[in-house]
């Protein structure tokens, strides 16, 4: 059985839309600096949301930075 390749993401075909234009470094800085900003600000928002279904205290917060996450079954 051979598998078929996926077809691509509608952000990988915007992104090749810039890949046939000579972009200046410049530019390819302040685009990745901007992509960064929106997964930023998307992180803080699910974070918030986050806090506010749990009604997470300042201090449950605090406490969470000092938390084991890994599993049991994990070194």
């Amino acid at each position: 059985m051979q598998i078929q390749p996926k077809s691509m993401s509608n952000l990988q075909l915007e992104l090749l839309k810039l890949y046939a234009r000579d972009v200046p470094d410049a530019d390819l800085d302040a685009i990745r600096h901007l992509i960064g900003l929106y997964f930023a600000e998307k992180a803080t928002i699910a974070m918030d949301n986050y806090i506010t279904a749990n009604k997470l205290t300042p201090q449950e917060l605090g406490n969470m930075v000092y938390e084991h996450w890994r599993s049991k079954n994990r070194t």
